[in-house]
């Protein structure tokens, strides 16, 4: 199964995608998708619909996994992230496949066994897990979701619920 996942986020928005065959997980692309950081919201989340667009169309994956938002303490970027979260949840939707949402912890919890873990822990276990992703900070965590779906998928129906 080809699993991308998607880390969402309105200036930076992480990708990674991974194969599983049984227990064995492999790296096969990684990178983010940056919208302009000026203009209007709406020609910014297209920006970013499309950008995810393409990476669907180049890797044709089998599912999708996002992060589910973390609470904010400021409403106006809650909002704008809950914004570019539903760009990443749509995109993969309208290809017809199944999306699945995880917690940060839960994410941090399946890559680094800490739910916890600082950024810098889950990109460091993305480069033993993955040898030859040299993904950081977004793209890493990206990567850390379709792996964290990779490891879930197998017992949830290919992920169509959210893990709590």
């Amino acid at each position: 199964m080809r699993i991308l996942g998607i880390d969402p986020g309105l200036r930076r928005c992480g990708w990674g995608v991974v194969e599983t065959d049984g227990c064995k997980v492999r790296w096969v692309a990684h990178g983010d998708v940056r919208p302009p950081t000026t203009g209007d919201m709406a020609s910014r989340l297209a920006f970013l619909f499309a950008g995810l667009e393409k990476i669907l169309d180049e890797h044709r994956p089998d599912a999708a996994a996002v992060e589910e938002t973390f609470v904010n303490a400021n409403p106006a970027s809650a909002l704008k992230l809950g914004q570019a979260r539903a760009a990443c949840l749509i995109a993969p939707a309208r290809r017809g496949l199944p999306v699945a949402e995880y917690a940060p912890s839960v994410i941090k919890k399946a890559v680094v066994g800490n739910g916890a873990a600082e950024k810098a822990q889950v990109a460091t276990m993305i480069s033993i897990i993955l040898p030859g992703a040299k993904a950081v900070a977004d793209a890493a965590d990206a990567l850390a979701i379709a792996i964290c779906h990779a490891h879930h998928a197998p017992s949830r129906g290919r992920g169509v619920r959210s893990a709590a």
